[in-house]
C-alpha cells in the first residue's frame, strides 16, 4: 500500500515536501518513483530512486530542484520540490516497482491515489 500526503498550494518559487508511505512489502527490492498528471495531459516521470542502495534518476525538467530520498526507518519516500514553477502543477503519484529503475509508468505495479499540488504565478 502506498499513501501520499504533503500536496497543498504554493506560489511560484516556493517549495512543498511531498511523503510516500509504503508499507513493508516494498522494501529491499523494490524501486519506488514519483509520477505526475496534469489536467488533459500523460502522466509523466519524475524521480525515482531504490530502496537498496538509494540511486536515483530525476527527469531533465526537475533536475537541481527537485529531490528525492528514502528513509528506511521511517517506511517512507519523499519529494522534496523546491523553486517550484506554475507547469509543475499536477497530481503527483507515488508508484513501486520490482524492476529497476525506470522512467516508465508502465513497469510500476503499484499506485497511490495521488496528491495535487498547485504552483500559483
Amino acid at each position: 500500500q502506498l499513501v501520499e500526503s504533503g500536496g497543498g498550494l504554493v506560489q511560484a518559487g516556493g517549495s512543498l515536501t511531498l511523503s510516500c508511505a509504503a508499507s513493508r512489502r516494498f522494501f529491499a527490492s523494490y524501486a519506488m518513483g514519483w509520477f505526475r498528471q496534469a489536467p488533459g495531459k500523460e502522466r509523466e516521470f519524475v524521480a525515482a530512486a531504490k530502496w537498496s542502495d538509494s540511486a536515483t534518476t530525476y527527469a531533465d525538467s526537475v533536475k537541481a530542484r527537485f529531490t528525492i530520498s528514502i528513509d528506511n526507518a521511517l517506511n517512507r519516500v519523499t519529494l522534496q520540490m523546491n523553486r517550484l514553477k506554475p507547469e509543475d502543477t499536477a497530481v503527483y503519484y507515488c508508484a513501486a516497482t520490482l524492476g529497476p529503475l525506470s522512467g516508465y509508468a508502465h513497469v510500476y505495479n503499484y499506485w497511490g491515489q495521488g496528491t495535487q499540488v498547485t504552483v500559483s504565478s
